[in-house]
């Protein structure tokens, strides 16, 4: 069984969006894998001194989708205010790590990649948020 299963089991479902929900979670888990792998990739680099910054913003990045998932996943009476402000904190960590990575993708493939995971997390948190409105 998956957790998009157990989420459907839930006898008192919240508001949110199911689909939009899952979405963001499922992005959420993906992007904060792959910041997490780029941060340590960078680290191995021979410029990882040049790579503080994406090395710094990656992790963050990572920590900040981590607890979006963990919050949006959970159903029970949630506050969603505090719902909001965590998937929009998320959206700011996406958009700054894929700046980031954007500045060294031409010689690493791991920010590029990083990148382009951060954009479709961003994407499926905004969704996500429209849906809240």
């Amino acid at each position: 069984m998956t957790y998009q299963e157990i989420i459907a089991l839930h006898p008192h479902p919240s508001d949110l969006d199911r689909e939009a929900a899952l979405r963001c979670i499922d992005e959420c888990l993906d992007c904060a894998a792959s910041c997490t792998s780029c941060a340590d990739d960078s680290l191995s680099e021979d410029d990882s001194r040049e790579m503080t910054r994406v090395i710094r913003l990656a992790l963050d990045c990572s920590e900040v989708c981590d607890a979006t998932r963990r919050i949006v996943i959970r159903q029970t009476t949630p506050d969603f205010r505090v719902t909001r402000a965590t998937v929009e904190t998320c959206v700011a960590a996406c958009v700054a790590c894929a700046a980031e990575c954007d500045l060294h993708a031409a010689h690493h493939e791991h920010c590029r990649i990083c990148a382009e995971v951060c954009r479709r997390c961003q994407q499926a948190c905004e969704n996500l948020l429209a849906t809240m409105a």
